[in-house]
């Protein structure tokens, strides 16, 4: 939705987006909850999962012990205390916050069938709240937990990919030189090849994933076997001695403990693609007891022998596996990393429907599936952001000072949006709400303000990103509110601009063809109906005003797709159409047309001909209030570079007329 072309939607989160700006460039493609891959088996679908959706999490085990044992974190003891606190704190925090909260009971909450904090929004949006601001405010923290995403998604890829290609140190130390290159040539390619799609590569996924597991889980069982007693850290009371014995120490290691669930809110934004059955049991018959395994081996590890602290995951496998190792890693890490570029793609694509972005180019990369998109800006300022993050850290040790903050504060947030749609949408019980709200924030505070001291060793990175991102977001929607509000008053009502060309005496000449003018609400004329009237003087024998509607949830079935209104005037062949789609289809307009009933219009028109005309708006920065002047211009900026409505919408250049208008802000 694009303030300069007339497509800016009229409300909230869920609110219109106009015909004339919502996504771009988007191939027939049959959106619907039916084109996700729920019809396959369940077997297939879990395969699925493992390669996509655990990738971050299920790499965790590369750095996150490394990290909680480091030289700054020397406090933390190798005696019996330290290592069964350390490693009952990491089963006990998975436990928690991934099975509990996430699998077991956000997973319940879905927007048909759609997760993830997007999904969190629209619900929110949708629900019954007293107070504007009450709901204004949960919307912009949720805008903020998305953007907080992109923070720590520019240090997924480098911290992932970086600690397993340091595995060569401990294999090979004379390669140690190499790691740095190595890492940003396996980075650079992983960029590259994302404007092709990741369909092919996207199958080897799973098999990949499966054999990581069950490479970790194997590798844990051999090392905790050898020592037994390592059992007993599965017990919560090892967490709470080690609290006990020293709280500071155990709570400043909670910064780096955070890093065994990153990747934790993967599962839910997920849901839609897999289904809630199939993601449960890839976690609980594979994920969560291989990860529990190798923790358990690691710490079996450290206590034998200290000085496997250097890097644990890699000593717990014979020099002659540390090179195959090294390879499956970089094959996981890729994976892993592939899943939070996917996701930012998903999350920006999903921010332009509902109307927190410009349009922004964005490429289909699949025939089949719906979900899989390819957004070249969000991809190279990534890609931008991971080599500066790696030439400036050089370690995965460095990047983990600077992980995890970000993804404290979403997981936070989302406890905070889940308890609102409980009580709003599902209607449970005040008390019930608190209880489990107050459980769950305990949690995620607690790994927030132990990550606080992150900041100035390189957490103001990802916070950084998320304020400039939220910033931008919420400028972007405010900007449109307002040029909205002036376009409206410029516009006038539709229906009062159909009555006066009626009683035009003598009655306005008709062209042969058709004209679809793009517009975002029934409620006014396009600016370029107008126009076009008052240059030409003439109108098309068949007139259809087409209004994109996004609505807050992923879907909207063929059935529910069109709307007809007559204006009132059933005999003069001006028609208005209404689009809805959800915020996961892909509007395009020309496929749209194709699915009108003929006996919905009053005669054959020639939608294969038809010509389509857009409002191009050019915005000029006033002292008007509403909006700072560096965030108008800000907003200016991003209008001028939106991408294309022809484009975004599919629609023939060759018969596509753009008239210009002018508005302030």
């Amino acid at each position: 939705a694009n303030p300069s072309d007339g497509s800016a939607p009229r409300g909230g989160v869920a609110s219109r987006a106009v015909s004339e700006h919502q996504p771009t460039e988007q191939p027939p493609v049959a959106p619907g909850p039916d084109t996700t891959p729920h019809r396959a088996g369940v077997v297939a679908l879990t395969l699925a999962a493992l390669g996509v959706v655990f990738g971050d999490i299920g790499t965790s085990p590369l750095y996150a012990l490394k990290t909680v044992f480091a030289a700054d974190h020397g406090a933390v003891g190798l005696d019996q205390t330290g290592v069964y606190g350390i490693i009952s704190l990491v089963v006990w925090s998975i436990t928690l916050v991934v099975s509990v909260k996430y699998v077991l009971s956000i997973m319940r909450v879905d927007n048909d069938g759609e997760g993830g904090i997007m999904a969190l929004i629209a619900l929110v949006e949708r629900a019954k709240l007293t107070g504007r601001f009450g709901k204004t405010g949960l919307i912009a923290l949720g805008i903020f937990g998305a953007a907080l995403f992109y923070g720590d998604g520019m240090i997924t890829p480098a911290i992932s990919v970086l600690s397993a290609v340091e595995g060569l140190e401990i294999a090979t130390p004379s390669l140690e030189s190499a790691v740095l290159p190595i890492t940003l040539v396996v980075l650079t390619l992983l960029f590259a090849i994302q404007r092709h799609g990741t369909g092919l590569v996207g199958k080897l996924f799973g098999p990949i994933m499966a054999v990581w597991f069950s490479v970790l889980a194997l590798a844990g069982v051999v090392e905790a076997s050898q020592h037994p007693q390592i059992f007993r850290a599965l017990s919560p009371t090892y967490a709470i001695s080690f609290f006990a014995r020293d709280p500071w120490v155990a709570f400043v290691a909670l910064a780096s403990v955070v890093l065994v669930i990153t990747g934790a809110e993967a599962l839910y934004a997920d849901m839609g693609h897999f289904g809630r059955t199939p993601i449960r049991r890839a976690w609980f018959f594979a994920v969560f007891p291989a990860l529990t395994l190798n923790y358990l081996g690691q710490g079996a590890l450290i206590l034998d022998n200290p000085k496997a602290i250097e890097n644990p995951f890699f000593l717990l496998f014979p020099h002659w596996a540390r090179i195959p190792m090294v390879i499956l890693a970089t094959f996981a890490t890729v994976i892993a990393a592939q899943a939070v570029i996917s996701g930012a793609f998903s999350v920006t694509r999903q921010a332009v429907q509902l109307g927190f972005l410009p349009r922004l180019g964005i490429r289909h990369t699949s025939e089949h599936e719906v979900g899989q998109v390819y957004v070249p800006a969000v991809n190279w300022s990534i890609f931008a952001a991971v080599v500066v993050l790696v030439l400036g850290f050089r370690t995965s040790a460095a990047l983990a000072s600077a992980y995890g903050i970000a993804v404290t504060g979403t997981l936070a947030i989302d406890t905070v949006l889940f308890c609102v749609v409980l009580r709003t949408v599902r209607g449970r019980s005040l008390k019930a709400v608190i209880a489990v709200g107050a459980a769950f924030l305990v949690v995620d505070l607690a790994f927030f303000t132990s990550s606080l001291g992150k900041v100035l060793s390189g957490g103001w990175f990802p916070l950084a990103i998320g304020a400039i991102v939220f910033i931008v977001l919420m400028t972007w929607q405010r900007g449109r509110r307002i040029v909205t509000a002036n376009r409206t008053a410029k516009e006038g009502s539709l229906r009062d601009f159909v009555r006066e060309l009626n009683e035009i005496q003598p009655p306005v000449q008709r062209v042969a063809g058709t004209s679809v003018f793009l517009h975002p609400t029934i409620e006014t004329a396009p600016l370029a109906f107008r126009q076009n009237f008052e240059h030409n003087h003439v109108l098309h024998e068949d007139v259809l005003i087409l209004s994109i509607e996004t609505l807050p949830v992923p879907h909207v079935p063929d059935s529910d797709r069109l709307r007809f209104d007559d204006l009132g005037f059933a005999t003069d062949h001006i028609t208005h159409v209404t689009a809805r789609f959800g915020y996961q289809d892909n509007p395009n307009v020309p496929e749209t047309l194709r699915q009108i009933p003929t006996e919905k219009l009053e005669s054959a028109c020639d939608l294969e001909g038809a010509t389509y005309f857009l409002s191009h708006i050019a915005i000029s920065r006033t002292a008007a209030p509403g909006l700072s002047a560096w965030r108008k211009r800000l907003f200016i900026t991003m209008s001028r570079n939106a991408a294309s409505p022809v484009e975004y919408f599919g629609l023939p250049a060759d018969r596509t007329v753009v008239v210009g208008s002018r508005l302030t802000l």
